[in-house]
């Protein structure tokens, strides 16, 4: 038994589930020594299935089954069977209720998977296949059901119960005890199931919707940690505002809640209105918080945020589509950043986390696709390369269709799959054919592993006028076999490009295929399909610098020959803010290097001279960050200034040096131009329509009267470094 191999799953194996769940009626009864959950299922057999006669199977783990029964008639022993972790029930109707009753054990549940209790709180963990240890289910993503959830406990220990959706009833029970009850319109797959229950306290805001609606925002901690909530209030509602500026999403519920517990076992989960956090990534205060403190919680609070419409209202269909969910709202909590903060500095901040953890495990024996063709434990895709190389992928997609091109795609996307799980696939399509535009040859990007190489070589004919450069992509080799490397064919790669003058000076750009009358460009992005191409620029009166993957527009290892010359050029006088400072920092390399052995063309005395020179110029050049795109400063939320309760996304641009001349000493932060800015050490933010409210207080504000039914208009930290964020 010990010898068995493990079995794995193949993403070409799978096979839509032959019965659907409608609704899920849930009721827990929770105990110190054991809890008992009631289900109602409501479940129909898949149109078109003509399996009439196959059994449903339900899985289920540590779990003791009491009661069984169908459209409450108990089941008989031979209309059955329980066999290691699968319940079968033999030939049921084409619609049916199932009634089930189960036995679980949260007290002793050391896995923290599922439902499990952890200092005195209840708490779940449902993804990616913790559900089945809460009751028999389909516990798949692909299954999506309304789920309406009643949770009894001594209300006493558990004064706080919540889930997912909208409260809609509450009630004293006799001895003590008191129940709730929560009720989600919206269809949701069961890893996506949130309970908690314990001693909390709440720090609540509102926030009112584009379309004018009242939506409550609470964030629950222990008591101990009531007073570090004021930054995350404030993060999710600029993620709230921005979500509706940039794509159109609004909330769909009557209360978002956030719950933060010093043990949870993740770093967050994005569980349908009711997120669950380690409090690492909620609490802050000035006095103990530094400033990545606060983009670190602001990132994560979007990250999950975002969620909402990219993994909840539209999910996965399986897992090896865990980058459709992840890698795009990684995109969209980048993108986030780089509005409320510094777009050059976020751009830098998560190309340098890329090379330096994903690169490597795209080099490794751990190199994978972002969409894997199989798996033996789910839990090991959660990776760099799921995550961060699946958001550089979205960001392709985005360059090649622009801004409103990306916005048209989203909408697309939204609006044929609301409420449905879909494939990596799905999402590509609706980009494609909300712009009119061929992306087949994209999809080599999913199932390809390993980190191509862009190779770029330039060339200059002053007689007539041309440069021409020579671009082509490959594979290096690696010390490890890479499974599928054989097969690997050229990608679509999305190369943007400038040609710069003297003195930086962007010089137009047309292509000797371009049309007479089309209009010249200073910046352009290149198509590269082919293993080798060769893109000819006309008219161009002087021998140009090339600045090539301008903001880093594929996750590629480029390679070009520039001697120290061109570097210092570019750090001095590139426009692009990415190029200009990965030509900084292969330069300080080259003169690093060279102080041990120097290599040619690196002398000491000339190049560093030049490397002085440049730097001088990026301190200087404050118009360098404004080109760079629209400037944040990296920390606002620390600044006191009252809000109105109602959100909003509006931030301070960069303030020069002397804006910071009254505040107190704290701690430094340099920002992209080069100034530097020092956090005052002040109180949080003056909050008006924000407090904190104890136990007592909030199951009367947030639990005595049912609430109104919901109308309809996911940083995160590295992974296998630092806890999971989902």
């Amino acid at each position: 038994m010990g010898d068995a191999k493990p079995k794995s799953i193949l993403r070409s194996g799978y096979r839509a589930p032959d019965y659907r769940i409608d609704t899920v009626d849930l009721a827990f009864d929770l105990g110190e020594t054991e809890t008992i959950v009631d289900a109602r299922l409501q479940i129909r057999r898949r149109e078109g299935s003509e399996r009439v006669k196959l059994p449903l199977v339900l899985v289920g783990e540590e779990l003791e089954l009491l009661a069984i029964g169908i459209d409450g008639r108990p089941l008989a022993a031979r209309e059955y069977q329980i066999e290691g972790d699968e319940l079968s029930i033999f030939d049921p109707p084409a619609r049916f209720e199932l009634q089930t009753r189960v036995r679980i054990h949260p007290e002793a549940n050391l896995r923290l998977s599922g439902l499990y209790k952890s200092s005195g709180n209840f708490c779940t963990q449902c993804e990616a296949m913790g559900f089945r240890r809460i009751t028999w289910f389909l516990d798949r993503p692909d299954v999506m059901a309304r789920y309406t959830v009643t949770i009894e406990a001594d209300a006493a220990k558990y004064p706080v119960l919540l889930s997912n959706g909208n409260r809609v009833a509450s009630e004293t029970l006799p001895g003590g005890r008191h129940r709730v009850r929560w009720q989600d319109p919206f269809p949701k797959p069961s890893y996506l199931f949130a309970l908690v229950a314990g001693d909390l306290r709440c720090h609540a805001g509102d926030f009112t919707t584009r379309s004018g609606r009242e939506v409550r925002l609470e964030i629950w901690v222990e008591p101990q940690n009531i007073d570090r909530c004021e930054h995350a209030l404030r993060s999710l509602e600029r993620a709230m505002r921005w979500d509706e500026e940039k794509f159109g999403r609004e909330y769909d519920l009557d209360v978002y809640m956030i719950v933060a517990v010093n043990d949870f076992n993740m770093g967050a989960m994005e569980n349908k209105g009711l997120n669950v956090f380690n409090s690492k990534f909620v609490l802050a205060r000035p006095e103990s918080a530094t400033d990545d403190d606060y983009e670190g919680i602001e990132t994560v609070i979007a990250h999950e945020y975002f969620h909402n419409w990219t993994g909840n209202r539209v999910t996965c269909r399986d897992w090896f589509q865990l980058t459709l969910k992840e890698g795009l709202t990684v995109y969209r909590d980048q993108r986030f950043s780089e509005d409320v903060r510094s777009r050059a500095v976020e751009r830098i901040d998560a190309v340098k986390q890329l090379r330096a953890r994903q690169f490597p495990e795209d080099e490794g024996p751990m190199a994978h696709p972002i969409r894997p063709e199989s798996y033996i434990s789910m839990d090991n895709f959660y990776t760099a390369t799921v995550y961060e190389k699946g958001a550089e992928v979205i960001r392709m997609m985005a360059t090649l269709v622009g801004d409103e091109g990306f916005r048209k795609g989203m909408d697309c996307y939204f609006e044929r799959h609301d409420g449905q799980a879909v494939t990596c696939d799905d999402f590509r399509a609706a980009i494609a054919d909300a712009n009119g535009r061929d992306l087949d040859q994209f999809e080599r990007w999913y199932r390809q592993a390993g980190t191509p190489r862009l190779r770029a070589r330039g060339s200059y004919d002053p007689s007539r006028g041309r440069y021409t450069l020579e671009l082509g992509q490959d594979y290096p080799e690696t010390a490890f076999e890479i499974a599928g490397a054989a097969e690997r064919r050229p990608l679509h790669l999305p190369v943007a490009i400038a040609l710069l003058g003297a003195g930086g000076r962007a010089l137009p750009l047309r292509l000797s295929s371009d049309p007479a009358e089309a209009r010249s460009e200073s910046e352009r992005v290149l198509e590269l399909r082919d293993e080798k191409a060769a893109f000819v620029f006309e008219g161009i009166t002087e021998k140009p610098i090339a600045s090539i993957l301008r903001g880093f527009s594929a996750p590629v290892r480029l390679e070009m020959e520039r001697g120290p010359e061109e570097l210092a050029f570019l750090m001095a006088h590139d426009d692009d803010a990415f190029n200009r400072w990965d030509a900084g920092e292969k330069l300080a390399l080259g003169i690093l290097v060279s102080a041990v052995g120097a290599p040619e063309g690196f002398e000491q005395g000339p190049i560093v001279a030049r490397y002085a020179e440049a730097l001088g110029r990026v301190l200087g050049d404050e118009a360098s960050t404004a080109r760079s795109g629209r400037s944040r400063s990296r920390c606002p939320q620390r600044r006191s200034s009252p809000r109105s309760s109602r959100s909003s996304t509006r931030t301070r641009s960069m303030r020069s040096a002397s804006d910071w001349a009254g505040f107190s000493r704290g701690p430094t932060k340099r920002r992209s131009g080069g100034s530097i800015a020092r956090w005052p050490r002040t109180a949080p933010i003056a909050t008006s329509g924000a407090k904190s409210i104890d136990a007592d207080c909030a199951a009367r504000s947030c639990a005595s009267s049912p609430g109104p039914g919901a109308r309809r208009p996911s940083r995160r930290p590295t992974p296998n470094i630092t806890p999971r964020t989902t």
